[in-house]
């Protein structure tokens, strides 16, 4: 006999085992070895990486990869996360996806450019009659829940509908990241639990919370100020996976436990070396000979070593620490132990925000006034690498080549540009006064007189016919008149 589908809070008591600290589901990166280290430090509940939904289904391939191949029974209760916009392709993955886990996520959290090009994530948030097909067919279909992770709207109220509809679809648990789809990368700011609590209080299914999460203090926090079932942790565990410990160990702790789970469980080179650059992230702005090695390393063996070697290098400093030097760049611990790491963005963000430690870790991604004098002491690393590749190069702005602009939009204009603009701005004036622009290649006025002069050319072709048919039959009567008269 199978099991009648549990729903909301049994669904969450009893299959997530009522799940507090929840591992995110990260591209690339909340792969199976690092859910195990994860679940090994405190991590209740784990997602797969969004997985795509039409490739899911149809490629064998990318199933084995990313699931099939994944059975593990020490990783349970798991998440997977899909991104659709499709209905019936989201139920086939979905089906494909159910006897290996415990719910299916449907992602409407995605703001990046690759999901507004693909049509999913976050860009389906203002398509309710979709979202509202696919989580009502979903429901329906499958033997496991289906639950959602979505980001605000800047209104509580419409964030709040949203949540409301997506439950009534048939959404069994929500996950909220307190964040519009525009904050993001150096615009994240800070998350909104304001909007997290009002959406806890307006539906009657269980509520994660996403957003601000760097220490255990911040789990509690979190709890007490939206009521939300469970907190989600994404940038704070990769940089600390014994967050849900309430611990900040020695980075290699967590590093060789990591490296160790990936010879029993082995991923894509890219996703240990990821990790490393997160996990090591303060020690590399230190030591940027090991960044680069890091970065160079073909083999396992190779990322095993470079971590030994950070290893060193730490251990060596922590000899030679004394009780009152202060840790490096204004971070709260000092570079070798796991802590969050504090995104650099807009100084007006940062200010409004009121986030700290912000000017220790803005070392990395200087500021672009600091680059100004072109000095390659101040240059961020990529303009230091062209540097080295060309030492005449200057990144001096009073030096580089000064442009005429656009007219309309400021953009440097075309110098052969015959209405003085770039071309852009060239090419819908062109086309809506149907002119040409040589010096832009733009045609549109020769092509138009050419298509009015081939509709003239095919309209005359009846005529010509008409008039090449009656001289056929005229010479054919002569020719058989002589016949005629000689028979």
């Amino acid at each position: 006999m199978k099991m009648p589908k549990l729903k909301g809070f049994e669904f969450w008591r009893n299959t997530l085992r009522g799940a507090c600290y929840v591992v995110a589901p990260m591209v690339d990166q909340s792969e199976l070895a690092w859910r195990l280290l994860s679940r090994r430090h405190g991590a209740q509940l784990c997602y797969t990486p969004m997985l795509h939904a039409q490739v899911f289904v149809r490629d064998a391939n990318y199933r084995k990869e990313n699931l099939y191949c994944e059975v593990c029974p020490e990783d349970r209760p798991l998440i997977v996360q899909f991104c659709a916009n499709d209905p019936e392709v989201f139920v086939q993955a979905a089906l494909l996806a159910q006897d290996y886990c415990d719910a299916i996520d449907l992602n409407l959290g995605c703001p990046q450019m690759i999901a507004k090009r693909g049509h999913y994530g976050a860009c389906l948030q203002e398509e309710w009659d979709l979202l509202q097909r696919m989580i009502m067919l979903a429901n329906e279909k499958l033997s496991v829940p289906i639950t959602c992770k979505i980001r605000v709207f800047p209104e509580i109220a419409k964030t709040v509908k949203y949540a409301q509809l997506l439950e009534t679809a048939g959404c069994q648990l929500l996950t909220v990241h307190g964040r519009t789809k525009e904050q993001k990368g150096p615009l994240a700011g800070v998350a909104s639990w304001e909007h997290i609590q009002a959406v806890r209080k307006a539906v009657n299914i269980p509520v994660f919370a996403n957003g601000n999460i760097q220490y255990l203090s911040d789990v509690e926090r979190c709890i007490q100020k939206t009521g939300a079932h469970g907190v989600m942790s994404a940038e704070g565990n990769l940089h600390n996976p014994a967050l849900f410990e309430g611990r900040n160990p020695v980075v290699w702790e967590m590093a060789e436990e990591y490296l160790e789970i990936v010879q029993k469980y082995p991923c894509p080179l890219s996703y240990v070396r990821a990790h490393l650059f997160k996990l090591w992230h303060h020690t590399l702005q230190i030591h940027q000979q090991l960044r680069d090695e890091l970065a160079k390393v073909k083999t396992l063996e190779g990322l095993v070593a470079v971590n030994k070697e950070l290893k060193l290098h730490c251990q060596e400093e922590m000899a030679n620490l004394k009780e009152e030097d202060k840790p490096k760049g204004g971070l709260p611990f000092s570079h070798w132990i796991c802590q969050p790491y504090v995104r650099p963005g807009p100084k007006e963000t940062c200010k409004e925000n009121g986030t700290n430690g912000m000017e220790g870790s803005n070392r990395g991604k200087r500021a672009l006034e600091d680059e100004d004098d072109g000095n390659s002491d101040s240059l961020s690393k990529n303009k230091q690498k062209k540097k080295l590749r060309n030492p005449n190069k200057t990144f001096d702005p009073s030096l580089k080549p000064k442009y005429a602009k656009c007219d309309q939009c400021g953009n440097p204009k075309g110098n052969k540009c015959v209405f003085n603009l770039c071309r852009g701005c060239c090419k819908k004036r062109a086309f809506r006064e149907t002119a040409d622009c040589p010096g832009h290649g733009l045609l549109f006025k020769t092509k138009y007189e050419k298509s009015l002069l081939w509709k003239s050319n095919q309209s005359n072709l009846p005529d010509i016919e008409m008039i090449a048919q009656k001289g056929e039959m005229k010479e054919t009567r002569l020719l058989k008149e002589p016949i005629d008269g000689v028979a």
